[in-house]
């Protein structure tokens, strides 16, 4: 806590094209990362999945081998000594093998190294281009808060970002800053549906609801997968953007550029502002039974 009652940090998300190369891709994660801290960057944020392409646009088998077991998994170890080395928090999405369940996962590092936690994706996509749910169980942890040393952080994964609950339920649980780690562009089966609006807007009003900032951080770059029926292609889109705590766009990227987006927020001051809004003294749980249902009876 700095004197004054200020407790600033500065958030980032990344964006870049990835290979199909697990090596190649971790070299720009780390380029990256320390391109990020140069800039004062404290909490970096990387994409989702980002040591290989998004595989998941076909139903092969072969492609579970890209799983790795959570402890012991290379990519995380070797990003904890680069969060220790430069003092930054680094939320590392990957493919987690836990025996014969397979998840898509978070490992969330802390400024010292620290794995202080795992998150599994909750809501798994399934539709043309996003076969998630042949290759991912349902995630178990539950939404969750990881105390950092830069705050309260909570985190989910692409398809959880179009989830109020998601959202309402980390931030109730004390979360200060939203994090999503995503893979998201073109649809392989309509060319002309283009979510990326939808998708930001979605995202602004999580943050402006719960009055905290967001960060989202997303791919770019055409990817080619070989599947059972022929090749599909997705262009995906960046579009990565910061969000404040009224939802309003504060930095966001372009849809083909490698990007280091940066934003500085006192936690503080935001904190001062979710409280005196209201939204939280006035909820009404009670009220909200439809929620725990699928079909809206209570």
């Amino acid at each position: 806590m700095e004197g004054g009652g200020e407790r600033k940090v500065v958030v980032c998300a990344l964006q870049f094209a990835c290979t199909d190369d697990v090596s190649t891709n971790i070299v720009t994660a780390e380029r990256l990362v320390r391109a990020a801290h140069r800039k004062g960057a404290q909490i970096i944020l990387i994409q989702e999945l980002f040591e290989g392409y998004y595989f998941c646009q076909a139903q092969r088998e072969d492609f579970f081998s890209r799983a790795k077991p959570y402890n012991g998994h290379p990519t995380i170890a070797r990003l904890q000594k680069l969060a220790k080395e430069l003092g930054v928090v680094l939320p590392i999405s990957f493919f987690e093998e836990a025996n014969n369940a397979h998840y898509n996962s978070i490992a969330m590092i802390d400024a010292d190294g620290t794995d202080l936690g795992l998150y599994r994706k909750s809501h798994i996509p399934d539709g043309p281009g996003y076969q998630e749910k042949f290759y991912f169980n349902p995630g178990d942890t539950g939404f969750k808060v990881f105390n950092t040393k830069y705050g309260k952080i909570g985190v989910a994964i692409c398809w959880d970002q179009w989830f109020p609950e998601a959202a309402r339920a980390m931030v109730l649980q004390g979360a200060e800053v939203l994090l999503y780690p995503t893979a998201i562009g073109s649809e392989p089966q309509d060319q002309g549906l283009d979510s990326r609006e939808h998708w930001r807007r979605v995202m602004q009003g999580h943050a402006g609801a719960n009055l905290v900032p967001l960060v989202a951080s997303n791919r770019i770059g055409k990817e080619t997968i070989e599947t059972e029926h022929g090749n599909s292609d997705i262009t995906f889109y960046g579009n990565s953007f910061i969000a404040g705590p009224t939802g309003e766009i504060v930095a966001s990227a372009g849809d083909k550029e490698e990007a280091v987006l940066l934003a500085e927020f006192d936690l503080d001051k935001v904190k001062s502002k979710r409280h005196s809004w209201g939204v939280f003294r006035d909820r009404r749980p009670d009220l909200y039974k439809a929620l725990l249902t699928l079909d809206g009876r209570t």
